[in-house]
């Protein structure tokens, strides 16, 4: 198995990460539009250079030049961790649906820079610049999300956040088609990213603001508006006492990262910075290297391929929206790191000599569908969605922006590592290794990890911060 596959993976040394840049749908009607065309931008933006990398070498002359294919990828990242570093203090500063405005400029600027560019520099700059835009966007999505939703389908619309990566994956390779076919394709596909970018940013005029955010500012008449606003007139009082249970804190006391990393809201940090860790180093990354190489191993074209994965993908997505709010986060993640550990078992037998070359192959296309289902249903979508719910609300934007930096560096170093591990130890060892991690993260949910279900955010604040 590992021989017939050896081929196969130098053509995926220049495909990045995958990318868990994603939006949510709002607890309003125009907000979810908004929401849903942000995340198809995003997905888009950073699909884009996957299948045409080659395209774009030839005509910008660094063909052949795996340093400068690397940088094209890498930048991106780059600038997903440089934004998601200012998220916090972006989203605290100027609030969060102006936050989004903001992830959306240098998007736009970023993809149009990309698009008309004929020079190597010029390409880099703009994936720098959609890269600080991917960076800026998830945390203050997941910010807004769990500020603004009702308690009992909070975890339903989180789980939009799934599902809208999903059909932005989609909408990504759909998009992409023609590039064999059409000279400069690549150029239009940056100039198509654009587009709901520029939508984001003027729809986001519309909606709402969050309550929580405007009340820590201590502008509580205006939250008191758009609480009613979201949630209707009779439960605006009880949802402005919620608020007022809590220390916002002065406006002027800005939160230090050694507030974070220490004290009382140090266990906070650690459990969603630990959440997202494992979730990078499960082996998501690695499956979607190696899947294109098992099917095309198992004869099966790419373009159906790149279906199954997404319709796996998409399958477990809408089962979590189904059940978030009925099983819990917890157990959704318990359920969802074991079957993601049962796959990879799959995917060590079918690496073992002993096992024949068609049943190698069924171990291991079903392994990996497997594996993107299971993931889909929690370790996914879950961690977006209840790291904003366990963050008190002082420290949520930039405890968010802090784990989403663990996130991008961990996604970056599994991009870069992956292929070399996979030479260097084979996949038998290497896939024993994420199994291992995957039943450390059902460990660490099982002894760590609060249910937040049916909860308020003032609930959940109050019952995991300790007293000074």
């Amino acid at each position: 198995m590992w021989g017939r596959h050896r081929e196969a993976f130098s053509m995926y040394k220049r495909m990045p990460s995958r990318d868990h840049s994603t939006l949510v749908d709002d607890v309003e009607e125009n907000s979810g539009k908004v929401i849903y065309d942000r995340q198809a931008e995003g997905l888009c933006i950073a699909m884009v250079v996957n299948e045409p990398l080659e395209s774009i070498s030839m005509d910008l002359g660094f063909r052949g030049n795996t340093l400068a294919e690397g940088l094209v990828v890498s930048t991106c990242l780059g600038g997903a961790f440089i934004g998601s570093l200012f998220s916090g203090w972006i989203a605290d500063s100027a609030g969060r649906r102006r936050a989004f405005q903001l992830c959306a400029l240098p998007m736009i600027i970023g993809a149009a820079t990309s698009a008309t560019t004929r020079t190597l520099a010029g390409l880099l700059i703009g994936r720098f610049l959609v890269g600080t835009g991917m960076g800026i966007g998830p945390p203050v999505a997941s910010l807004y999300l769990a500020e603004v939703s009702p308690a009992s389908l909070r975890g339903t619309y989180g789980s939009f956040i799934q599902i809208a990566t999903c059909l932005g994956l989609m909408g990504a390779l759909f998009i992409g088609i023609p590039f064999r076919e059409i000279a400069g394709w690549w150029r239009i596909c940056f100039w198509v990213s654009t587009v709901p970018a520029g939508i984001l940013a003027f729809a986001m005029i519309f909606c709402a603001e969050s309550p929580h955010w405007l009340y820590k500012k201590g502008r509580s008449a205006e939250a008191e508006a758009e609480f009613e606003r979201l949630l209707g007139g009779s439960h605006v009082k009880y949802a402005m006492l919620e608020l007022s249970k809590l220390d916002r804190g002065d406006e002027a006391d800005t939160v230090k990262l050694s507030e974070l990393l220490r004290g009382r809201h140090f266990r906070v940090v650690y459990i969603g910075s630990t959440l997202f860790a494992l979730q990078q180093l499960s082996g998501i990354n690695a499956v979607f290297y190696f899947s294109s190489s098992v099917f095309e191993s198992a004869r099966v074209p790419s373009d159906v391929a790149n279906a199954l994965i997404g319709v796996a993908n998409l399958t477990g997505s809408i089962v979590a929206m189904l059940l978030m709010d009925k099983l819990g986060r917890k157990l959704l993640l318990l359920w969802s790191f074991f079957g993601m550990t049962m796959s990879m078992v799959l995917q060590v037998a079918a690496a073992n000599s002993y096992v024949s070359g068609s049943g190698s192959l069924y171990l291991s296309v079903g392994g990996m569908l497997m594996f993107v289902l299971t993931f889909a249903l929690g370790a996914g979508p879950v961690p977006g969605l209840l790291l904003p719910e366990i963050f008190p609300n002082r420290i949520r934007a930039k405890a968010m922006a802090f784990c989403m930096s663990v996130h991008w560096v961990i996604n970056f170093f599994v991009g870069l590592l992956f292929l070399r591990l996979l030479e260097q130890l084979g996949p038998q060892l290497l896939y024993s290794i994420f199994a291992s991690v995957c039943m450390m993260a059902v460990i660490f949910v099982k002894k760590n990890v609060m249910e937040t279900k049916g909860k308020s955010l003032q609930e959940i604040e109050i019952a995991l911060l300790p007293p000074e």
